[in-house]
């Protein structure tokens, strides 16, 4: 009786070879997750290490001597602390609400119009998230020294606290932010339907209530969920805040760049965990806007 031959598949594969390619793709996929796991790690078992030692009791980073809410305390009673913030969320709320606004009429004319210039404009409109933010920040510098627009500080009384805030901040700010929100928005057009839009007018709804009735509530959760996200960079950011507020105004995030230069405490791991958690919860709430607004069906109510 002779021998019998391997079992060959209908491709002509035997059972070891697919046994070995199965094994290749399982150790392909173990070693993608361990390489997945050790670059998240990489990322952020810093921040957790900041975020341990906010509560460590000692004056000393290096020395952990108890659990303590000490400098959470001090930076709760830093005076300057508190105008630093109230510094960063005024400028995140103006130049959230411009941004919003002129953001949103971009990504509209970028998306349902057609007209001359249209891709260059698209091409400026993504330079703000391309390029560098170092060189915008320059380029900012550089035209507010050139044309003396913005300097000027708004000085402005917010719930008994007087601001001074240089309006070549909130301008920087806007110019950066506009591109994430047309962006959001513009993902969110994308995905409505066209057709809802089509059975208002033949509904006989004019242009306005077309627009308020279906067309402005379908786009809410992308707009939402742009104005979380620029608030959230507005909130965060430090370079183009630095180049372009000039002496003696400080953000939260500048603040502790001065608090950085005069030696490292407790405190600005405290100040920097609540930076953190309040941006984490923007962002994630951003995300779920997003996601909800994939799934939102609009109902009709025209007369």
């Amino acid at each position: 009786m002779g021998l019998s031959a391997p079992a060959v598949s209908q491709t002509g594969e035997s059972r070891p070879s697919r046994g070995r390619s199965k094994l290749r793709a399982r150790l392909g996929d173990h070693l993608l997750s361990s390489h997945a796991i050790l670059m998240y790690l990489f990322l952020y078992i810093p921040i957790l290490i900041l975020v341990v030692f906010s509560f460590n009791d000692s004056r000393f980073l290096a020395t952990w001597s108890g659990a303590s809410l000490r400098w959470y305390g001090e930076m709760l009673n830093d005076d300057q602390v508190g105008l630093a913030l109230w510094n960063s969320l005024f400028v995140a709320v103006v130049s959230t609400v411009i941004s919003t606004i002129l953001g949103t009429l971009a990504a509209m004319a970028m998306e349902r119009y057609r007209f001359t210039g249209q891709m260059a404009l698209d091409a400026v409109l993504y330079l703000p998230i391309i390029i560098p933010e170092i060189a915008m920040a320059i380029m900012l510098l550089v035209w507010f020294n050139l044309t003396g627009i913005g300097f000027t500080p708004w000085r402005v009384e917010v719930l008994g606290i007087r601001l001074s805030v240089p309006i070549s901040v909130i301008i920087g700010h806007v110019a950066f932010n506009i591109s994430f929100v047309t962006v959001v928005v513009r993902a969110r057009l994308a995905q409505m339907d066209r057709t809802l839009e089509e059975a208002a007018q033949d509904l006989f709804a004019n242009p306005w209530k077309t627009f308020t009735r279906v067309t402005l509530p379908m786009m809410m959760p992308g707009i939402v969920a742009g104005a979380l996200l620029a608030f959230t960079l507005s909130l965060d950011d430090f370079i183009i805040t630095f180049f372009t507020s000039g002496a003696g105004f400080n953000t939260l995030t500048v603040y502790v760049y001065g608090l950085v230069k005069r030696g490292i405490t407790p405190k600005i791991n405290a100040i920097s965990t609540v930076m953190v958690a309040f941006s984490l919860a923007l962002v994630l709430l951003s995300r779920l806007l997003q996601r909800r607004g994939g799934k939102a069906q609009v109902g009709l109510d025209l007369p």
